[in-house]
C-alpha cells in the first residue's frame, strides 16, 4: 500500500498517526487485499528520540519494558530477566537477547503479575518521558523495590497541510489510535471530523476523544495490535460494503 498522493473522494482511507516504523509494522499485519483496498495516509503525530546517558542494569534483579522503544534504548544484560507488557514488546526484547516474558497486556496486569511472582529485586523500569500507571511506585509500595528511568522522549508533531488535504478529500477515514497522549493531540487538531471512524486501543484512549466530533468511535476488544488490525479490517468491510467481506479476509 503506497501513501496516497491524490486520494479519491470515494475511497476509504487509513490514517496512520504512529511513528513511521511502528505504522509500517501495523499496516503489514493487515490482509493484503485490504491493503490494496485502502488509501494510506501517513501522518506521524509523534516521534521518538532516545536520550543520552548511561543505562546500567548490573545492580538489578530484572528489567521492565512497557514498549519496544525501551528495549531499543539499552543493551541486553546477560542473564537478567526482562518483564514485558504485550507480545510485541516481549518479542522485541527476546530478539535483542533478553530472557523476556510477557506479563500482561497493560501496566496494571504487569504489576499484578509481578506482585504474584515476587521476582528478584530491585527492578528497573525503562520508559519514555510520558508514561502511565506509576509502575515503579506501585511495585515498590507492594514490597518489590523498583526504580523508573526515562530513556526516550516522545515528541508531538504537527499535522502537515498535505495530510490535512488528503484527510479532507476522503468520504471515510479510519483512524486507529494507540495512546492517550496521541489521541489528545489528535483531538486538538481542529479537523472536520464528520468523515472520521476512530478506533481506540483502550478506554483510556477513547476518553481523550470524547470532545471530538466523529462519524464513529470504537474501542478495541483487546489492547494489542492484532485486535486493532481486526477492528480496522471490520471497519473497512463495513464502510466499503465489500461483498461478504471476502476481499478483506
Amino acid at each position: 500500500m503506497d501513501t496516497a498522493s491524490d486520494p479519491s473522494p470515494r475511497q476509504v482511507a487509513l490514517l496512520m498517526t504512529r511513528p513511521k516504523a511502528a505504522a509500517a509494522r501495523f499496516v503489514a499485519e493487515l490482509p493484503a487485499p485490504l491493503r490494496a483496498e485502502l488509501a494510506l495516509i501517513n501522518a506521524p503525530l509523534m516521534q521518538v528520540q532516545w536520550l543520552e546517558g548511561e543505562v546500567s542494569c548490573a545492580d538489578y534483579g530484572g528489567v521492565i519494558f512497557t514498549s519496544a522503544n525501551g528495549v531499543a534504548a539499552v543493551t541486553a544484560a546477560g542473564e537478567i530477566p526482562a518483564y514485558c507488557v504485550g507480545q510485541r514488546t516481549t518479542q522485541a526484547a527476546q530478539a535483542a537477547g533478553w530472557q523476556a516474558q510477557c506479563c500482561g497486556t497493560n501496566g496494571a496486569e504487569l504489576v499484578a503479575q509481578l506482585i504474584k511472582m515476587r521476582p528478584a529485586s530491585p527492578l528497573l523500569h525503562l520508559h519514555g518521558r510520558h508514561t502511565r500507571g506509576d509502575i515503579a511506585a506501585r511495585l515498590s509500595a507492594a514490597g518489590l523495590p523498583c526504580r523508573g528511568q526515562v530513556v526516550y522522549e516522545q515528541q508531538l508533531l504537527p499535522l502537515g497541510d498535505a495530510a490535512r488535504q488528503q484527510i479532507g478529500a476522503q468520504s471515510d477515514v479510519i483512524v486507529p489510535l494507540f495512546s492517550p497522549r496521541t489521541a489528545r493531540h489528535f483531538a486538538s487538531l481542529g479537523l472536520d471530523a464528520a468523515n472520521l471512524s476512530l478506533i481506540a486501543i483502550s478506554q483510556a484512549v477513547a476518553a481523550e476523544l470524547q470532545g471530538l466530533k466523529y462519524k464513529g468511535l470504537q474501542v478495541s476488544k483487546k489492547p494489542d495490535a492484532a485486535s486493532m488490525a481486526d477492528m480496522v479490517r471490520d471497519a473497512a468491510v463495513r464502510l466499503t460494503r465489500l461483498e461478504g467481506g471476502d476481499s478483506a479476509q
